[in-house]
């Protein structure tokens, strides 16, 4: 029997009707589901009934599945099955170790096909109505990763973060904000610059907190936030261009501080 194919798909930020429509296809053909942790339950449900489902999920400082095992099991499987789906949160470019997976695959032989998915920056950001770029406000945007590899200490361009021009998104960052914020402030990024938090984007539980570079820890502590976490840090982030159905209790007293 020849060997399958393994599709690394992006299931975007948590929405159903934001996968794409060839992420949709894919899904709802696959014969075996590999899945992450960030992948919600309504995305689950599109695949096949009775296909097996593997949860290969990482939380921080806590992975039941390591990367080298998971790059072994996608080649076991496509030697077993046709069509073998390795979904992941977001786009599995981004922070998703898509990369690592495709380069082991290709080196075992393994077809391989990437589908995008919309990112985690970009969900968020939509859904709070937070523009990541704006003319005359912010010029440039980076996105970074909230913890190092094997939960290693971040080394970053901290002086170029600090550019009050960039919009910094900060992914998986709820573990490591109080450190970050530590570098941009000691690097001269104003205390008095917005920063969102956003919980479970674009999702039915989204909740959104806005504080300051300078309080952003003990608001993001108070909110006691559940599930995902983004963060956005820029003047964009006090902005809000579209209506938000879903906020923090407390986001008025937090904006009011800004």
């Amino acid at each position: 029997m020849a060997n399958g194919v393994v599709y690394l798909v992006g299931a975007g930020p948590g929405a159903p009707d934001l996968l794409t429509l060839r992420a949709l296809r894919i899904i709802e053909t696959a014969d075996v589901l590999v899945y992450d942790r960030l992948v919600s339950e309504p995305i689950l449900a599109l695949a096949p009934t009775g296909i097996p489902r593997l949860d290969v999920g990482k939380q921080p400082k806590c992975h039941p599945v390591p990367q080298d095992e998971i790059n072994q099991l996608l080649v076991r499987l496509a030697a077993r099955y046709a069509r073998v789906v390795r979904l992941k949160g977001g786009d599995p470019l981004l922070f998703g170790r898509g990369g690592e997976e495709a380069a082991h695959l290709t080196q075992a032989g393994i077809a391989c096909e990437i589908v995008p998915g919309v990112t985690a920056a970009q969900g968020a950001a939509a859904a709070s109505g937070i523009p990541l770029t704006q003319r005359g406000c912010a010029s440039s945007l980076r996105f970074l990763t909230g913890h190092g590899r094997n939960d290693s200490d971040l080394d970053f361009d901290w002086p170029g973060l600090a550019d009050p021009r960039t919009t910094l998104v900060v992914y998986m960052g709820l573990a490591n904000i109080a450190f970050i914020s530590e570098q941009l402030l000691a690097q001269g990024r104003c205390p008095s610059t917005p920063v969102a938090a956003i919980n479970n984007a674009t999702m039915a539980s989204q909740r959104r907190l806005i504080a300051r570079l300078d309080n952003i820890v003990e608001m993001a502590q108070a909110a006691r936030f559940e599930g995902p976490v983004l963060f956005i840090i820029g003047e964009v982030a006090g902005l809000s261009l579209g209506s938000v159905s879903t906020q923090i209790e407390n986001v008025r007293t937090v904006r009011h501080a800004i």
